[in-house]
């Protein structure tokens, strides 16, 4: 069995508690309160209840931590060293229709350094976690990322982007054609942090998406680091906690990945 240290017993606690009130609002979907934060952006008060319920959790169990939270932006801290990176619900807009692809995201930052990840998929009751060194874990199951080689028999998972228009389109149908062309299928579930961590699982081939938020990556990255796969930007580089953009895959599939969508960014040349 799989024994998880004091960090990831409290980042999972925390999840759990606050998925009690996720699961709740879920049953009544019909009736939850609904505001816009922008074209296509939504929030509801599971969101906010949820995000309320991780604060508190979090802060008792590791006073002085900053957060980075989705709904309430940055919040110093006291500590110094470690910032929460917490998405409190991933996959809104499915959440609000009734379907059932949703997660809570908590990652841990130590000088700037990922160090520790928690998804937590109520609906099926799947614990993802993982800490830097000890390897990562579904419930008491270890992960390893899939192992196929080709292109042609991966499945792969993508963001589309929305109305809210802070993706290039055109890019994005770039590399969305050249991805359908070279291999089995192209997946888009509608939480990108869920699908980090079906990529860490080995159920997706790998991922990609334009545009992400840091909440929606942070515990992802230390669950695939950690199942062995590769992570980075579109262009191959570490900056993907600050363009947005993002590339995961298992060591045999991230470079010829990373090189098909490298060229469908640079789009056809001008004749």
């Amino acid at each position: 069995m799989a024994v998880r240290s004091a960090l990831i017993n409290v980042m999972a606690a925390a999840a759990l508690k606050a998925a009690r009130g996720l699961i709740r609002d879920f049953g009544e979907v019909e009736q939850l309160q609904v505001s816009v934060k922008g074209p296509g952006d939504f929030v509801t008060q599971a969101d906010i209840k949820a995000e309320k319920t991780l604060r508190a959790e979090l802060s008792r169990a590791r006073p002085g931590y900053a957060f980075l939270m989705e709904e309430s932006g940055e919040t110093p801290g006291t500590d110094g060293r470690h910032r929460w990176i917490v998405d409190p619900l991933d996959g809104t807009t499915n959440f609000m229709h009734g379907i059932p692809q949703f997660c809570i995201s908590i990652g841990l930052e130590r000088e700037g350094e990922l160090i520790a990840g928690v998804i937590y998929e109520p609906v099926r009751d799947e614990m993802f976690w993982a800490e830097k060194g000890a390897g990562a874990y579904v419930n008491d199951r270890r992960l390893r990322v899939s192992g196929r080689r080709k292109l042609d028999e991966a499945v792969i998972a993508t963001g589309i982007p929305t109305i809210r228009g802070n993706v290039d389109r055109d890019l994005y149908m770039r590399t969305l054609a050249a991805v359908m062309a070279t291999t089995v299928g192209v997946r888009r579930a509608g939480a990108a942090a869920l699908d980090l961590a079906y990529v860490a699982a080995g159920r997706y081939d790998a991922f990609w998406e334009f545009g992400l938020s840091a909440w929606d990556m942070a515990a992802g990255i230390v669950l695939i680091r950690e199942a062995g796969g590769y992570i980075s930007d579109i262009a191959g580089g570490h900056d993907m906690m600050t363009s947005g953009n993002l590339l995961a895959a298992n060591a045999h599939l991230h470079l010829p990945l990373s090189a098909l969508l490298k060229e469908a960014v640079r789009g056809p040349v001008a004749g």
